[in-house]
C-alpha cells in the first residue's frame, strides 16, 4: 500500500512543492537517451514528474501507481493525455513489451515485502522486449541513511503559493534488521492537527539485489553509482537476455 503522501488527496498535492528539485530524474532521462528507450514503463509513477518529463520527449509511457490521490495529480498536469496511467501495483499491468523499465527514488525500497519484490521483479521482466532494461537504485546500507531521519536534520518551511507556509519534519521510529520506518509530520497552514505519513524502506544488500536479479531471469550489465548522491546509492541496470521469453524461478 502507498504511504499517506501519497494516498491523502491533500499531502499529493503538496508533493512536488515541497521537493522541487529533482535532480535525481536527471540521470534517469540521461540513461533513456543512451539506451534508446521509445516505450518506458515508470513503475511507481507517484505524482507523474517523470513519467510527464518522458512523455515530452516522444517516449510512449506507461505509469504505474497504487495511490489514487498521486495519479489524480498526475493526472492534471498539462500533457498528461500523452501518458497512460494505471492505478495499482505492478500485478495491475496490462501485456506490454517496453524497451525500458524505471523504478526511481525510493520505490524499489519501499516494496519491503519480499514476494511483492520478487512479483515486481517479474512482472518487470514480462513487461520488457528482449534485451530491453529495468533501471532502478536503493542505498547502501553501509551509509546508514537513517541516521539523519530527524527533526533537527529534516526540518524544514517552505511557503507553498496558494497555501501557505507547510512545516514539515521526519522523525526514525524503528529500525528492524533491513527495515527502517520512520515518519513524516506535516503543519499545512494554520491548521490546528497534524498531518502524518509513516514510511517503511527496505535496505537491500547489493548482493542480495544481485542474486535476485539473476534468480529471475535477469543479466546484471552494470551497478553505477548515483550522479546526485555520490557513494551513497546503486543504480542497478538489468536486462532482459535476448531470445524467447524465460520463465523465472518461483520463490524458495
Amino acid at each position: 500500500m502507498a504511504d499517506e503522501e501519497f494516498r491523502h488527496p491533500r499531502l499529493a498535492a503538496l508533493y512536488d512543492a515541497l521537493d522541487p528539485g529533482r535532480d535525481d530524474l536527471d540521470a534517469y532521462t540521461a540513461l533513456v537517451r543512451e539506451f534508446g528507450a521509445r516505450r518506458v514503463l515508470d513503475i511507481g509513477c507517484g505524482t507523474g514528474v517523470f513519467a510527464l518529463r518522458l512523455a515530452g520527449l516522444g517516449v510512449e509511457v506507461t505509469a504505474v501507481d497504487p495511490a489514487r490521490a498521486a495519479l489524480d495529480v498526475a493526472r492534471a498536469r498539462p500533457g498528461s493525455e500523452r501518458v497512460r496511467w494505471i492505478q495499482g501495483d505492478a500485478a495491475a499491468l496490462p501485456p506490454l513489451r517496453v524497451d525500458l523499465v524505471t523504478m526511481t527514488a525510493n520505490v524499489a525500497q519501499a516494496i519491503a515485502d519480499p514476494e511483492a519484490w520478487r512479483e515486481t521483479l517479474r512482472r518487470a521482466f514480462g513487461a520488457l522486449r528482449p534485451g530491453g532494461r529495468l533501471v532502478f537504485e536503493t542505498r547502501d546500507p553501509a551509509r546508514r541513511a537513517w541516521e539523519s531521519w530527524n527533526r533537527e536534520a529534516s526540518h524544514r518551511i517552505v511557503d507553498v503559493p496558494g497555501t501557505g507556509p507547510v512545516e514539515y519534519w521526519a522523525d526514525l521510529l524503528d529500525v528492524s534488521g533491513p527495515l527502517v520506518t520512520f515518519r513524516w509530520t506535516y503543519l499545512i497552514g494554520a491548521e490546528g492537527e497534524p498531518l502524518t505519513s509513516t514510511s517503511t524502506l527496505r535496505f537491500h544488500e547489493r548482493a542480495e539485489i544481485e542474486a535476485e536479479l539473476t534468480a529471475q531471469g535477469y543479466v546484471l550489465d552494470d551497478v553505477r553509482d548515483a550522479p546526485d548522491r555520490p557513494g551513497r546509492e546503486f543504480v542497478f541496470l538489468a536486462r532482459r537476455p535476448d531470445g524467447p521469453p524465460w520463465a523465472p524461478t518461483a520463490p524458495s
